[in-house]
């Protein structure tokens, strides 16, 4: 099971980094707070100090156009905010 899916790189998120030490990241929605925590030790070689989830719903949307009404909504996911140890830091722009 693939416990990290992707880093969340939004301005809030790098604000967050810069300021507090802490790091945005996509996982898997069955993953709990003790996987995560060895998961993002394991690819990052820092040490965590806390791990805070959430589960974000999924936006509902209507639209109305000339075939009718359409509906949608988009994906919901499991993100987890993970705060690590003072000096720490992770870069998610190493490897480009």
């Amino acid at each position: 099971m693939n416990i990290l899916i992707k880093p969340i790189i939004t301005e809030k998120a790098t604000a967050d980094a810069e300021v507090n030490n802490r790091y945005g990241f996509v996982v898997n929605s069955k993953a709990n707070k003790v996987e995560i925590k060895k998961a993002v030790e394991a690819t990052y070689g820092v040490s965590v100090e806390k791990v805070r989830t959430m589960n974000v719903r999924p936006d509902r949307r209507v639209r109305y156009t000339k075939s009718g009404i359409q509906t949608g909504k988009t994906n919901a996911y499991k993100k987890a905010i993970v705060q690590v140890a003072e000096g720490d830091t992770i870069d998610f722009y190493e490897n480009i």
